[in-house]
């Protein structure tokens, strides 16, 4: 049996080679695994029953080592990962700058030196380096490379090292694979899922400058092409801001065959805007980018929340549908969303003539595991979410397939996505209405990605294999 191994590079090389088709392709093979997975019975090997709970070692230095076993319908396999979140460093947190103590309290924007990014022709004013004067660092949305940026400012994205070792039904090695751009792929590649059949994505609003948060700005990029017009990047670090939209435009720069197997361009023409908490009007511009988003993508590992619930909440906030994705915090005292935020999602609301306008409610929160999260999700945990208040990922995916058999026996099959049930209150609120994601990691989403790039690799020539390991 052979055993292929993927570097980081080669892993690098595979995702972003993909293309609009590919990621979607990706996508229905998840969205597969995770509809067994909500079956909750052992007819097959996808199923809770399989799934083992994830195993947390803290370590002396702050990290966090978690063991990810897992089992698909046709491999098995765990990843273990060593994750170094920013305030383990002594690096100050995003939420250190807000003052939350309810959800009308307000944000001191602290006055320091500035730096500005351009962006095809938009100037944005952001919070930059501790350095006494002001710097300017330009940057080219159509990717040239050549960029100028000063910054004194530490890196502010956890680090995670590990890897992902996948193994057939009869328990033959088969792949063994860096997991650092796997974790932050596969994350975003389930966040996405619901992306697709969203009414209006135009301005996208993003929590971190990392690796999850790039993969979710590239895959939403590739997904939805030409719609997102406006780009938010709302990070401690400008310097990680900058690189982070550098990349997204040349991912690989020091590699000189990228051109060879790069994946679909997208719009260049996005207006992209960093903002740190340095600023001096952090506090404005935060409450009028949340409030503008369609959404919003939250992918840091804070344990205070990024914004206060109020910009969501209050009246004005009701008026659009968002839809939110919330996958940074992955411990019980880890929290992105204010909790009243998801306490309001899911309590009920009843329609009065005097009542301002407001986008419907789905009455739950949307996880990726109900077990994971009741333990692990800081915001559900917080918010005192009850199991009937939380539903998977994939039990939408059944109801989605329940709709198209129905649909088969009376006339022609309903579009895939999300457009099941199309004259339901349920098609409203997941292409119209405040629709929240949380997601704490599920093992499962590792193997099923990791077999795909196994194959993929092999396909192309890329990795080493071991014939006869």
């Amino acid at each position: 049996m052979p055993l292929t191994v993927l570097s980081d590079d080669d892993v690098n090389r595979i995702l972003h080679s993909f293309n609009r088709d590919d990621v979607l392709e990706m996508q229905q093979s998840l969205a597969d695994a995770l509809h067994w997975y909500s079956t909750s019975n052992d007819e097959n090997d996808c199923c809770s029953d399989y799934q083992p709970e994830r195993t947390h070692l803290k370590r002396k230095d702050g990290s966090t080592t978690l063991f990810m076993p897992a089992s698909s319908l046709d491999a098995q396999g765990i990843k273990v990962v060593n994750i170094v979140p920013p305030d383990a460093s002594g690096l100050p947190s995003l939420a250190d700058k807000l003052s939350l103590n309810s959800s009308q309290s307000s944000i001191a924007s602290p006055t320091s030196p500035r730096s500005s990014i351009s962006t095809m022709g938009s100037t944005e004013t952001t919070g930059s380096s501790s350095s006494s004067t002001p710097t300017r660092a330009s940057v080219d949305s159509a990717s040239t490379g050549q960029t100028s940026v000063s910054s004194g400012v530490a890196a502010s994205t956890s680090t995670i090292k590990g890897s992902l070792t996948l193994m057939d039904n009869a328990g033959n090695t088969t792949g063994l694979i860096n997991a650092e751009e796997v974790t932050a792929f596969r994350t975003a590649l389930a966040s996405t899922m619901l992306l697709k059949k969203r009414h209006s994505v135009h301005d996208l609003t993003v929590f971190g400058a990392g690796k999850q948060a790039y993969w979710h700005i590239r895959l939403a990029m590739l997904l939805r092409p030409d719609e997102i017009h406006h780009l938010n990047i709302v990070t401690r670090s400008f310097d990680s801001g900058r690189k982070c939209i550098m990349r997204l435009y040349n991912p690989q720069p020091d590699d000189p065959d990228y051109v060879n197997y790069v994946g679909e361009r997208y719009n260049s023409k996005t207006k992209k805007n960093i903002l740190t908490p340095s600023h001096t009007e952090y506090e404005r511009l935060l409450k009028d980018y949340v409030r503008a988003s369609n959404v919003i993508f939250c992918t840091t590992p804070s344990t205070s929340p990024l914004f206060p619930a109020g910009y969501l909440t209050n009246p004005e906030g009701r008026k659009k549908g968002r839809y939110i994705a919330c996958i940074g915090s992955y411990k019980p005292h880890m929290v992105e969303l204010h909790p009243d935020i998801l306490r309001y999602a899911v309590a009920p609301h009843h329609e009065h003539r005097h009542f301002h306008k407001r986008q419907k409610e789905g009455g739950a929160i949307i996880v990726d595991t109900v077990s994971g999260c009741l333990k692990e999700a800081g915001e559900v945990i917080q918010a005192k979410l009850m199991p009937d208040q939380v539903v998977e990922l994939g039990e939408l995916f059944m109801l989605k397939r329940d709709a198209e058999r129905r649909q088969e026996e009376k006339g022609p099959k309903v579009e895939s996505g999300c457009n099941f049930q199309v004259n339901s209150g349920m098609h409203e609120w997941l292409t119209r209405g405040n629709v929240i994601y949380k997601s704490v990691g599920l093992g499962l989403m590792d193997v099923v990605v990791g077999n795909e790039l196994i194959v993929r690799a092999r396909n192309k020539g890329i990795g080493t294999t071991i014939e006869n390991f």
